[in-house]
């Protein structure tokens, strides 16, 4: 009982963060959305920051389980590549996660306590070591050609993705994050 309830309020504040932010949301929010009291949320999260940063490492968590997995069961570079892409691709355009929760709390990083912001900063850098290693792997395959060093491209192919999932959600278009991102992988390949 006790971690179903919570994985409910973390699903929940999953949901509100990435609707409206670290500050878009408060304990009366997910109290209502789970139906508990706000006591509860306290008795499993007892601060904001702690439960922000609980559901940072869970998102991290299965983030890096998912880019495994694509090492594992995915041939090669370019194919990796092409499916973390469709992952989100597929996300945005059917509304199942519309938007990096840690793309969010990103934009807010300078008003986020401390051990949030670290926790953040930490799923980029995890992605940008994937991203990075699928380059290599694919230069050494000689299935890419890079402009720039592959830590580099890592880089822009990340703001490309992030900033592809941004302009698709202003401007009411899911279909900008393929027309965007597209190409990107283009743009590497050999």
């Amino acid at each position: 009982m006790e971690q179903a309830t919570s994985e409910k309020i973390l699903d929940i504040a999953q949901s509100l963060v990435v609707a409206g932010g670290y500050n878009g949301f408060s304990y009366a929010d997910i109290s209502e959305a789970v139906g508990i009291r706000k006591a509860s949320i306290h008795h499993h999260f007892p601060t904001k920051a702690e439960l922000v940063q609980v559901l940072v490492d869970r998102y991290t968590q299965r983030a890096e389980s998912g880019l495994n997995s694509l090492r594992e069961h995915v041939p090669g570079p370019v194919e990796q590549l092409q499916a973390y892409l469709n992952y989100w691709q597929k996300c945005i355009l059917d509304a199942s996660e519309p938007f990096c929760v840690c793309a969010m709390l990103a934009a807010e990083i300078q008003m986020l306590p401390e051990p949030v912001a670290t926790h953040v900063r930490r799923h980029f850098e995890n992605l940008a070591a994937w991203l990075t290693s699928v380059l290599k792997a694919g230069v050494e395959q000689k299935l890419f050609r890079l402009a720039r060093a592959p830590e580099e491209e890592a880089q822009i192919l990340m703001a490309s993705v992030h900033g592809a999932m941004l302009s698709a959600r202003a401007l009411g278009n899911p279909s900008l994050f393929a027309a965007i991102v597209g190409p990107q992988l283009a743009r590497l390949k050999a």
